[in-house]
């Protein structure tokens, strides 16, 4: 779940919760429903900040591989990028 689902649920939870005034005849409790939502939804959003630092997505991954030969003379360096950029 991202972060936009996150937010998603947590306002359809809160239209369930506080704007909708509907009887079921005792099948389902809307209210409840809508507080369930909005609790999935703030720890879907909690744990998408928590993790958004280990995740990059595509495109944002760069890898670079040094190779320093110290035995030649003027001791050169490879640089490779490797990844999108």
């Amino acid at each position: 779940m991202g972060l936009g689902v996150g937010i998603f649920l947590i306002a359809v939870g809160a239209i369930l919760a506080f704007a909708v005034n509907v009887d079921t005849a005792g099948a389902i409790n809307l209210h409840t429903v809508g507080w369930i939502l909005m609790v999935v939804g703030a720890l879907g959003t909690l744990l998408s900040f928590a993790f958004w630092s280990s995740w990059g997505g595509p495109g944002y991954f760069r890898r670079r591989r040094v190779t320093t030969y110290p035995e030649a003379p003027g001791a050169s360096r490879d640089t490779i990028d490797e990844g999108p950029v």
